[in-house]
């Protein structure tokens, strides 16, 4: 698994075979979310827009946003709405501003009800506009509002004077031609002063905002909502729960093909004997209460142990038990006895142990099957026998511990003469109608257990 790229297939296998551990902690994960969201108020956000007449610059645009939030208006707003407990220090957080097309700008109240965001975001859009006239000069004084139109009056009087005065003056002298020129400088001047003016009166229409219209009252909460809590939280738990798995499988050190534990068990692999799938195939066989918890989520079925090629069917797996004792013959022919070797806790190597035996003959070696320990591997010393058979499953024990496992085979006068892999089929068809049910041999399988190859 360290070097494969991982595939959909893959992750389809984690899902296919830990269905029911993912489904546990989708679960927890929505109960963390559901409490994550009893812990959170609920909240609610709505907007009033604000019109800029004129013609406005974005930087100009995202200036009245940051003045539309700034602490001078926030504090206002916290006044005039006088809520017990909140001051402009805690609502600079509740309100937000953005520009929008068309010179406007859109300003955001959030609160716990859906009253309160209106409140919030219509009182705000109303101190801001109050704050950016009185910064552009733009006050309620009739004087100062009639001082330039009185002003424009009285320029228009002086040009249509200025032009009675040149016409009267019909003479050819220097002085009369003098006369005219200045009385025309004049007048240009006016015509410029009356042109600034409007330009200034343009400028400052841009201070008369207008906000369009009350904020809508929301009806629905603000997001993150209970049900995407929720949601998120199941998600979020199970995908965690994927990548967990892939990690562990890229960090494990236990062997999964068959090149690896033939290397490392030093000898030649011989075949595949599968095993019907049932309550154990692929589980180790732990007692207590953590093994108990680990059944009952799926957490102790192998997952990650790359797919073998099943035989099909009963017919099928007696078919390979055969090959595997043909091979056998071929490697020792004078061979009268052998030890199988089976990994203790390793349940579908002694379901397949208990198939070689159960497809024993009269020809050949006999089989004698021990159940070894890896952690402590303690192996009969040498009687009859003409080597070791160690049948094993992928994906369960380390090198380190096969290593331990061929030296206690060493140690006790055992030649390690091939390795039978345990592969477990999916699905039990029926035996074929023209042969002879066995007895479940795996059963019977045991320290002193015994069979005839063919």
């Amino acid at each position: 698994m360290s070097d494969d790229t991982i595939r959909l297939v893959t992750i389809g296998r984690i899902i296919r075979r830990r269905r029911r551990l993912l489904t546990v902690l989708a679960v927890v994960g929505a109960l963390v979310g559901y409490g994550t969201s009893l812990l959170l108020p609920p909240r609610y956000t709505t907007s009033a827009s604000v019109l800029l007449p004129g013609a406005w610059e974005e930087r100009e645009l995202l200036t009245q946003a940051e003045i539309a939030t700034s602490s001078v208006v926030v504090d206002r707003a916290a006044a005039a709405l006088d809520w017990s407990g909140t001051d402009g220090v805690e609502l600079r957080d509740q309100v937000a501003a953005k520009t929008a097309d068309g010179n406007i700008v859109k300003i955001s109240g959030t609160a716990d009800t859906p009253e309160r965001a209106q409140q919030l975001a219509d009182q705000v859009a109303r101190q801001f506009v109050s704050f950016a006239a009185r910064i552009a000069g733009d006050g309620t004084d009739s004087e100062a509002v009639a001082q330039p139109e009185a002003l424009r009056q009285m320029v228009v009087q002086t040009s249509r004077r200025i032009t009675e005065l040149a016409e009267d003056s019909t003479g050819r002298t220097v002085e009369s031609v003098q006369t005219r020129t200045e009385l025309a400088k004049l007048r240009t001047a006016l015509q410029e002063a009356v042109r600034k003016l409007d330009e200034a009166d343009a400028a400052a229409a841009q201070a008369d905002m207008v906000v369009m219209g009350p904020a809508a009252r929301p009806t629905g909460e603000a997001p993150p909502t209970r049900i995407q809590l929720v949601a998120g939280g199941a998600l979020l738990f199970f995908l965690l729960a994927v990548v967990g798995h892939l990690t562990a499988a890229r960090m494990s050190r236990r062997l999964r093909t068959e090149a690896e534990i033939a290397a490392a068990l030093g000898a030649a692999p011989l075949g595949t004997v599968d095993v019907p799938a049932g309550p154990a195939a692929h589980r180790p066989q732990d007692t207590g209460r953590t093994a108990r918890i680990r059944r009952l989520l799926g957490a102790d079925i192998r997952w990650d142990v790359p797919p073998t090629q099943e035989s099909g069917d009963e017919e099928g797996r007696r078919i390979r038990c055969r090959r595997v004792h043909a091979r056998l013959r071929e490697r020792l022919p004078e061979a009268r006895e052998l030890l199988a070797v089976v990994p203790d806790g390793d349940e579908s190597a002694l379901r397949a142990a208990g198939q070689l035996l159960a497809e024993a003959g009269g020809r050949g070696p006999v089989l004698r099957t021990v159940r070894v320990p890896v952690s402590r591997p303690m192996v009969p010393d040498r009687d009859e026998e003409s080597g070791a058979l160690v049948v094993l499953s992928a994906g369960l024990w380390t090198a380190e511990e096969l290593a331990g496992l061929a030296d206690a085979c060493a140690d006790a006068g055992h030649e390690v003469v091939g390795i039978v892999l345990a592969g477990t089929g999916w699905a039990r068809t029926a035996r074929s109608a023209d042969r002879p049910r066995h007895a479940a041999p795996a059963l019977a399988v045991g320290e002193d257990a015994r069979g005839v190859s063919r």
